[in-house]
C-alpha cells in the first residue's frame, strides 16, 4: 500500500513537472504575459506612456462640459400704473369750450366726464375777529381794541355763524386786507383773521379716470393755460353736472 501511494505521488510530480515546463502543450488562452504579448497583433504600436501622457489622454477622453445656459430673458416690464380718477378746474364759463377744444386731442372718450362743484364768486376780504364768549366775549374784545388805538370796527349781528364776530375792514383785493390784518398785529391785536366774501355758485370740473402719468402731464400742461385751475385728484361727494 505504502509502495502504491509513492509511486502515485511520483507520477504526479513527474506530471506537474512536464506540465510547467511546456512538454505536454499550453492549453488556448493561458500564455503567459510575453507569449501572450507576443501573440497579438500590431505589436509594434504598443507604447508605455508617461505619468504625465496618462494624464493628458486622460483629461481628453472626458466629455465636453455643457455649454452654459444662456441668461434668462429680462422680464416683461410691468405695466404702467393708472391713476383711478384726476380732476381739472374749476372753469368759468368762458374757459369751458376751450379747455374742451385742446383735450379732445388727448381721444379719452368715455374716460373723461364733466362735473359740477360748489365755487365761491369771491368779490371782497374781510379782515375779522372770530366769535368768542358770545356778546361777553365780544364786548371785552372792544374795550381791549380802543385801548390799542383799534376804532374802525363793528360787531356783526344776526342768525349766524359769524354773531358777534368783530369786523375790522372790508377790502377789495387780498393783498389790501393781509396789509391791514399786519398793521393790527403790530398795534398788538392777535387772532385776527381773513375771510373771502362773495356769492356762492357752481363751476364745472373736468374728470379723467383710469389714465397714466403721461396723459396726467399732458392734461396739466393744457390746464396751466387757464387761471385759477388745478390737477388733483378727485374728491368724494360731487355732483354730476346737469346737462
Amino acid at each position: 500500500m505504502l509502495k502504491f501511494v509513492f509511486w502515485a505521488l511520483l507520477a504526479l510530480n513527474a506530471v506537474l513537472f512536464a506540465y510547467g515546463r511546456g512538454y505536454l502543450g499550453t492549453p488556448a488562452g493561458s500564455e503567459r504575459e510575453p507569449a501572450r504579448l507576443k501573440n497579438q497583433l500590431a505589436t509594434e504600436r504598443i507604447a508605455l506612456l508617461s505619468e504625465t501622457e496618462a494624464k493628458t489622454l486622460a483629461e481628453s477622453a472626458k466629455p465636453a462640459q455643457e455649454a452654459p445656459a444662456e441668461p434668462a430673458s429680462p422680464a416683461p416690464a410691468p405695466a404702467a400704473a393708472l391713476l383711478a380718477c384726476v380732476q381739472a378746474g374749476p372753469f368759468a364759463a368762458g374757459e369751458l369750450r376751450r379747455f374742451e377744444s385742446r383735450v379732445a386731442r388727448l381721444d379719452l372718450g368715455e374716460r373723461q366726464s364733466r362735473i359740477s362743484v360748489p365755487f365761491q364768486e369771491v368779490s371782497s376780504y374781510m379782515v375779522y375777529l372770530p366769535p368768542a364768549g358770545g356778546k361777553e366775549g365780544a364786548d371785552k374784545r372792544s374795550a381791549e381794541l380802543k385801548e390799542r388805538g383799534v376804532d374802525n370796527f363793528f360787531v356783526m349781528q344776526g342768525e349766524s355763524p359769524m354773531k358777534y364776530a368783530i369786523s375790522l375792514g372790508v377790502f377789495k383785493t387780498e393783498a389790501a386786507a393781509q396789509t391791514q390784518a399786519a398793521a393790527l398785529g403790530r398795534q398788538g391785536v392777535r387772532g385776527v383773521r381773513i375771510l373771502p366774501r362773495g356769492p356762492q355758485g357752481t363751476r364745472a370740473v373736468y374728470q379723467f379716470k383710469n389714465i397714466d402719468e403721461t396723459t396726467r402731464d399732458d392734461i396739466a400742461k393744457i390746464a396751466s393755460s387757464f387761471s385759477e385751475v388745478k390737477v388733483e385728484m378727485c374728491f368724494k361727494g360731487q355732483m354730476p353736472l346737469a346737462p
